[in-house]
């Protein structure tokens, strides 16, 4: 059993940071929700879309080491570890923001998973060489197909559902805001406590 994880949105929950950031600007009132998605349709219907293009940059850069795990994703991690499961990180993530600084997304992110103790055998015990940032949507198929990965955890359905997601593969979206009840393509959860439930025997 290999058990192929996303990244951002799917391990990371940056729903405070992101808010926590457009307050910090002067983007968002404060009755904002605490949602990442919520900051997003917001900044969208006020015509502010580079805004939140920039942002996104500086959020997965300069401040990630702030973000937060899901809850229980770690925990989901120390289990899989306990059964001997294989587990590896595959992100599909560019290495520059498209506007402001150029900051390195992917040293960013792999200092996040450090901070977190992602790497730390006293702690979770991931083998970095088990973490890859790839810099296409494509990259990140390939790369699930070629690590041979029996389920795949993502936060995207679209994603799930593409033409070329590797047919040996279970597909389990992780859909912690319960958008997509109704769906049948794919083993379904809300958090990573159910996620273990299901996953881990």
């Amino acid at each position: 059993m290999h058990i192929g994880v996303d990244f951002d949105n799917t391990i990371v929950c940056y729903d405070g940071l992101f808010h926590r950031v457009c307050r910090e600007r002067g983007l968002i009132p404060a009755d904002v929700p605490v949602s990442k998605s919520e900051v997003r349709n917001y900044l969208r219907r006020i015509g502010r879309e580079d805004d939140w293009t920039e942002m996104q940059g500086y959020v997965y850069g300069a401040r990630m080491s702030e973000a937060d795990p899901f809850p229980g994703v770690i925990e989901f991690f120390q289990a899989c570890r306990a059964h001997g499961l294989t587990v590896s990180i595959i992100s599909h993530k560019t290495r520059h923001p498209y506007l402001g600084e150029k900051y390195d997304l992917h040293q960013a992110a792999l200092g996040w998973l450090e901070l977190q103790g992602f790497f730390d055998p006293k702690r979770i015990g991931l083998p970095r060489e088990k973490a890859f940032f790839e810099l296409t949507k494509e990259g990140k198929l390939a790369r699930i197909g070629a690590c041979g990965c029996t389920h795949f955890i993502d936060d995207l359905p679209e994603f799930l559902t593409e033409p070329a997601f590797p047919a040996g593969a279970q597909r389990v979206l992780f859909d912690p805001n319960d958008h997509y009840a109704d769906s049948r393509d794919y083993l379904r959860v809300n958090d990573w406590p159910a996620a273990t439930k299901a996953l881990i025997p």
